[in-house]
Formats: structure tokens, sequence, C-alpha cells
């Protein structure tokens, strides 16, 4: 592998540090907030999931993606996954939770316009249409979940102490659940755009054998982990007390209903099992972890009445979604034009 592959792989790196560190909080930060889980524990678990996610289960959806939009040049994949990550990271120097899918699909966009090539349509629906899909489906599961949770608690005799430790234990697993979930769902954000072009030669090693996708995705997977090492403590903070005041048990709530959602839309099985049963399937494409958790915990404010929901909080992450695909459009547009007339480095076919 040259220096120059090297180089063209830094933002998809780059990427995937920034999804680690601004969808981190989308998995512990409820548990966080609630001052149930320690902010080093969390990390620790998030990266360790994160990573195993994204090896064991995120191929399937990678490749979903690569159907909007196949970039087959490194230099046009640099540019995509470059202009996603500053448009993530610009809004998370601002305190701003964003959507990561958002902005990749924003730069996609951005590309398939710079190279003329005509956007699949059906693919586009179907990942936007996730994006009401999403939050509607994480607030119903984490509504029904609520009612459940509360109709065992009142007809069972657990003590105040004893509940206290299942639910520490319950947010621990709920959280490296979601981490998992977000691995697998959300590591195409980071990789899908390299998919075409295979910069990872396949190795083998003394009877082990690694093919170029899966290298790439334990190198993505590897990348957002460093993302929630080092970056990850503002959007934690911000869904764990930001959005709406959380009991434990609704932390936990809203994390599973979140991490339940991302793996419905990341598992090949159940979609082939539904195909199969001529059921209607979801498809695979990445869903918005942010979406769906913020879906999660007003599902279980408005159970509550609504009182507890941050309604100004809500109101500053749902501008930050509509601005992060555009303002990533716009950075790719401009940034191929660069690459290709400043520096004649080869960005379409």
């Amino acid at each position: 592998m040259t220096i120059e592959t090297l180089f063209l792989l830094s933002s998809g790196l780059f990427l995937g540090w920034s999804l680690g560190a601004n969808d981190a909080g989308n998995v512990f930060g409820t548990a966080v907030g609630s001052r149930m889980i320690r902010f080093s524990t969390a990390v620790v678990v998030c990266s360790i999931f994160m990573v195993l996610g994204a090896v064991w289960s995120g191929e399937g959806v990678s490749r979903g993606l690569v159907e909007l939009s196949s970039v087959s040049v490194l230099g046009g994949a640099f540019m995509v996954a470059l202009a996603a990550a500053i448009a993530v990271f610009l809004m998370i120097r601002t305190g701003i939770q964003v959507s990561t899918t958002q902005a990749l699909i924003g730069s996609l966009l951005g590309w398939n316009a710079f190279a003329g090539v005509a956007t699949d349509i059906t693919v586009f629906l179907q990942v936007v249409s996730t994006w009401v899909l999403g939050p509607l489906m994480a607030a119903a599961m984490a509504m029904a979940m609520m009612w459940i949770v509360k109709l065992i608690l009142r007809n069972s005799r657990i003590g105040l102490i004893r509940l206290d430790g299942y639910t520490r234990l319950a947010l621990l697993g709920s959280g490296a659940l979601g981490a998992y979930s977000l691995g697998a769902n959300n590591i195409a954000n980071v990789v899908a755009v390299f998919l075409p072009s295979q910069p990872f030669p396949a190795l083998s090693w003394q009877g082990f054998e690694s093919s170029p996708t899966q290298l790439l995705l334990l190198v993505g997977g590897m990348a957002m982990a460093s993302g929630v090492l080092t970056y990850s403590r503002r959007t934690i903070e911000l869904v764990g007390s930001g959005l709406a005041n959380l009991s434990p048990l609704a932390a936990w709530i809203c994390v599973s209903a979140h991490s339940i959602v991302l793996l419905l839309f990341a598992s090949a099985s159940l979609k082939a099992w539904l195909q199969s049963k001529g059921l209607p399937s979801l498809p695979l494409v990445p869903v918005s972890s942010s979406q769906a958790i913020l879906g999660a915990i007003l599902g279980v404010g408005l159970l509550r009445g609504g009182r507890d929901i941050n309604w100004g909080r809500v109101g500053r992450v749902a501008l930050g979604w509509l601005i992060t695909p555009l303002v990533a459009s716009l950075l790719c547009f401009l940034g191929l034009f660069i690459l290709q007339n400043v520096f004649s480095l080869r960005v379409v076919n």
C-alpha cells in the first residue's frame, strides 16, 4: 500500500473518529447522565463492542449504501468522507448532536452532482425514510417497554437496593448492545465509500485469512472507537442531561429501544427470513443513531406528559439535522473541484 493510498484513507479515519465522538452519547449518554455508569467505564465498553459490531455485522449494511452512489475512484472517496467528517466535526464544536448518516448522504449527493451521476431514487428514498421511521420506531418501542416494565415492577416485590443493582447491570448490558448495534449499522458511514476501490489487499497468515472488506471494517471500527475514547464527553453529557431528565430505568429503556432499531436495519439474516416468508422487510441501510435515541427519549418523555423534555434543546438538535447534509454536500462539491483543478487529483471516472 502506497503513502498516497494511506493519505487518501485518512479522511475515512477522520470520519470514523467523528462518528465515534458524536454517537457515543447515544449509547451511554443516558446511563452516564443518570449517574449509574461512570464515564470511564462507558467509553471502554463502548469502544470494544463498537469494533466487534463493525467487524462481525457491518458488511451487509455497508454494501447496501454503495447502491446509492458507487464512488469507484479513491480520490473521490477521500473527499466524500472528508466533507462528511468536517460537517460533523463543525457541529460537534458548536455543541450540537448531529446525524453522521445525514452528513454522509449529503456528501454522496455532492459527489453525484459533481460527477454528473444520477442518484438512485429508490435507494435514496429508502435511506431518507429511515430518518422518519427510525425515531418513530424507537419512540413506539420505548413507550411500549416503559409500560411493560412498570406493569412488571408494580406486581413484583423487588427492593430498592436490589432494583438499583439490576438497573446498573441492565444499563451496562444495553450500552454494550447499543455500541455493538452502532458499529454494525453505522460502520457503513465510514467505509462504504471505499468499498468499490478496495484499498486493502487480502491477507493470509498461518492459516488465518482476511478479505479486503474485513480489514476495512476493522480499521473503520477502530477509528470509531478512537473517537469514543478521546472526544465523546461533550455529546455524552448533552444526551445524558440536556434533552430530558431521565430516571435510570427510563435511561435503560431508551438505550435498549435505540439499539434494537439499529440492529433491525443491520440484520441481513432478518431481511432474508422476512423475504422468504413473503413479508415486507427493512432495508439494509445506515440509520441515524442520533435520531433513534432522540425518538426513544421523546417517547418516554411524552408518556410522562412531556413536562421534563427540554424542547429548546430538541429544536436545536433538529436544526442541526437540517443543516448538516446541506453543509456536507457543499463541502464535498467544493472539495472535489479543488482536488481536480488545483491538485490534479482524479476524483471521478
